[in-house]
């Protein structure tokens, strides 16, 4: 039987560990790597461990490579009193992909989901109310998956809104062109297209 080098088994772990990557794939891209020139290897090693130094943004929750991001400091985003709110970083990036939103981003981490212990305090829902109120927010454009979980998140966050700012701030749901089931980060930037400009009052 053969027996792979503790190096080379312990490159492949780490890469199985990756969401989607099986053992077959990440033994490939283990493979892949040995035959690399030196200054590839410290490259990519270097890429990886700068990693560490990744921000979130502290108002969006966006990485970001300030405290602030680019998206946050911008006065237009500001300006158009709009916040989109996802589930995901990838999330953000599908839509910003789009070209077709030009607000701020606020990203939850997560959805509610009482069975697996989260609620509102899991996820960035306290912080997306500070926002709502420090700022001149008129309308909240909810991007979550369409999911029994991204429902029940959507509907929680309406309902508080409602009840926290009344008339103040409208609730839209993103509309259609987003397939039950399916997630953001996979759709072409056209079906995105179709679901912001059709999106509902929520």
């Amino acid at each position: 039987m053969l027996v792979l080098p503790d190096q080379i088994r312990n490159l492949i772990e780490s890469f199985s560990n990756l969401p989607g990557v099986g053992q077959k794939t990440a033994t490939r891209f283990a493979l892949s790597l040995i035959n690399r020139p030196v200054h590839e290897l410290d490259a990519f090693a270097f890429n990886l461990k700068n990693l560490l130094s990744v921000e979130k943004c502290q108002e969006c929750g966006l990485f970001a490579d300030e405290p602030i991001c680019r998206i946050c400091a911008s006065e237009h985003r500001k300006e158009s009193g709009l916040i989109c709110v996802v589930e995901q970083f990838t999330d953000a990036m599908a839509i910003e992909g789009s070209n077709r939103f030009s607000g701020l981003f606020h990203v939850l981490g997560g959805v509610l989901n009482p069975l697996m212990g989260v609620g509102p305090s899991e996820i960035a829902f306290d912080s997306l109310m500070e926002r709502i109120s420090k700022n001149n927010v008129c309308e909240i454009i909810l991007a979550l998956n369409p999911s029994v979980e991204g429902d029940a998140t959507s509907a929680f966050i309406k309902d508080e809104i409602l009840k926290r700012f009344h008339d103040k701030v409208s609730v839209e749901r993103i509309g259609l062109g987003m397939p039950v089931g399916g997630a953001l980060e996979f759709l072409d930037p056209m079906t995105i297209s179709k679901a912001l400009e059709n999106r509902r009052r929520f």
